[in-house]
């Protein structure tokens, strides 16, 4: 049934009021213009980028005060999660989602600490979101009295944390979700809500009633969303801009170009590389490709830039009871991903109060010290002709080999299964350099032999192989059937993944 126009208008505040939408600045007069050629002819991507191999994603953010289901709970308090909400917190009508933002205090939130468990987890790279779905800035914006500078924290957050990251010598991302803001808190019928009092039209927008990422933002909601675009461009400069699936229709394309115009005429202008990320085909030049959780990675090699960014829990914000992935599993979904082309962007989900709890710094050391050790294999490394050889490694491109941007629209078996958690000892995940491919066991052999069949004689010639966590030599031979390898056992870690380089005439 079509939609009613009363249900697609969306003015936010009135006008006039402190919180009433933004008006972006006048466009720049370039180099970059607001179109698909010009961003086209701009554009490269960031020298930092492919080297850089593993990045940390920050969900954090109001909705870790209930710290209930998910991230999504805004969405989910004033649809089918209403009966716990109340239990919990009061009728939505009476206790919105306003109510939890001066509960979000983030008192124990320190960037620096934060930035040093990231570097020592392996870390080139950190993108906080600096505004999700729900709506709430969190920066110090002149553009909006929902932002963390303001209520809540009364921080700005993403300021401290690009301060915080650059100190430390890595490179500042910054992702915005809000495009899905303007649909995403529509409450379901019946459910007394706070959603259209005019008290929070500026905070609320009012939501509109069509649904996940639909293209009918009003035009004044698309011009707020570009003026904080340009403000966080203009205070921050993020080296990376991550964007969801709201941006992905193409009848937001005139606005998004807008946005891109910006980006890259402000960092030519103050000589730095930048990129956007996003999924799907949102924007057709100017980005990386965003895959949404390990199961979604391409399963095969997948040209050009791209990232697949996973959740170390199953939630991307903080919630109670998060079941945390252990060193090992991270390990294994960073040789996934980098065997096929791409970067590993790890979430990780603060609590409220600013502590990462020690669960999720556990996982993080374990992936930390392995990078150390084996990290050559790792950075700055490219797909070789294949992602790897064994039966839990895919010998060749599946249908779905592309794999999925986002994971709503993702098999559930591809988010229970890949990569494998269980795998054997005759599975390996290959990456490559100059005169040398890193071959990854992803389980200590049973023996002091180990078999690599893709680099039997009459292929590849290879004239040395080392351990790549300290370099030892190696024995082997090459035959008919394989690559013989002499391991030595007692120098593997049994519960992680060990490298092996392989030298010689292994060139593409």
């Amino acid at each position: 049934m079509m939609k009613s126009r009363a249900l697609l208008a969306q003015t936010g505040a009135p006008a006039g009021a402190p919180d009433a939408y933004a008006q972006p600045r006048p466009d720049l007069a370039g180099p970059v213009l607001p179109t698909w050629e010009s961003v086209r002819d701009h554009y490269a991507t960031p020298k930092w980028f492919n080297p850089a191999k593993v990045g940390i994603f920050i969900h954090w953010g109001v909705y870790t005060v209930p710290a209930h289901g998910s991230e999504w709970y805004p969405r989910y308090m004033y649809t089918t999660d209403v009966k716990w909400h109340t239990e919990h917190y009061g009728s939505p009508d009476k206790f919105g989602y306003k109510d939890f933002i001066p509960m979000f205090k983030g008192e124990h939130f320190d960037a620096d600490e934060w930035v040093t468990l990231f570097k020592e987890a392996g870390a080139r790279y950190v993108c906080p979101v600096a505004e999700h779905h729900d709506g709430f800035a969190m920066w110090d914006s002149a553009l909006t009295p929902w932002c963390a500078g303001r209520m809540g924290p009364k921080r700005d957050v993403i300021g401290e944390m690009a301060k915080a990251i650059r100190r430390q010598g890595l490179t500042f991302a910054c992702s915005t979700h809000r495009m899905e803001h303007h649909c995403f808190m529509y409450p379901a019928p019946g459910v007394p809500n706070d959603q259209f009092d005019p008290r929070w039209a500026g905070f609320y927008g009012p939501p509109i009633d069509e649904g996940m990422n639909g293209p009918h933002a009003s035009a004044a909601f698309q011009e707020d969303w570009l003026a904080r675009i340009q403000e966080l461009v203009d205070k921050y400069q993020p080296e990376m801009l991550y964007m969801d699936n709201g941006v992905n229709p193409r009848e937001y394309d005139p606005i998004k170009l807008r946005a891109a115009a910006w980006l890259f005429s402000r960092a030519k202008e103050q000589g730095y590389e930048t990129t956007m990320c996003t999924k799907q085909w949102a924007y057709l030049f100017g980005n990386v490709y965003a895959a949404e959780s390990s199961g979604g990675a391409p399963q095969w090699i997948y040209p050009g830039a791209w990232q697949c960014d996973t959740p170390i829990g199953n939630s991307w914000g903080y919630i109670d009871g998060l079941r945390v992935a252990d060193g090992y599993q991270l390990v294994n979904q960073l040789l996934a991903i980098v065997s096929c082309g791409g970067n590993y962007m790890l979430n990780v989900s603060p609590r409220a109060d600013g502590v990462i709890p020690d669960d999720q710094r556990a996982s993080l050391h374990v992936m930390g010290e392995w990078l150390k050790r084996n990290g050559e294999g790792i950075y700055d490394s490219h797909a070789w002709v294949v992602p790897g050889e064994g039966p839990h490694v895919p010998q060749q491109a599946p249908q779905d080999w592309r794999g999925y941007p986002t994971a709503m629209d993702m098999p559930r078996i591809k988010r229970d299964k890949y990569p494998e958690r269980n795998p054997t000892s005759a599975d390996f995940r290959f990456t490559h350099k100059p005169g040398a491919v890193y071959a990854f066991g992803l389980k200590v052999p049973e023996t002091h032999e180990v078999k690599l069949f893709t680099f039997r004689k009459g292929g590849a010639k290879i004239e040395s192989v080392s351990l790549v966590d300290g370099g030892r030599p190696l024995k082997f031979r090459q035959t008919e059937e394989a690559l013989v390898i002499e391991a030595p056992l007692e120098a593997l870690a049994k519960d992680m993944p060990y490298g092996l380089k392989l030298e010689g005439s292994v060139a593409i």
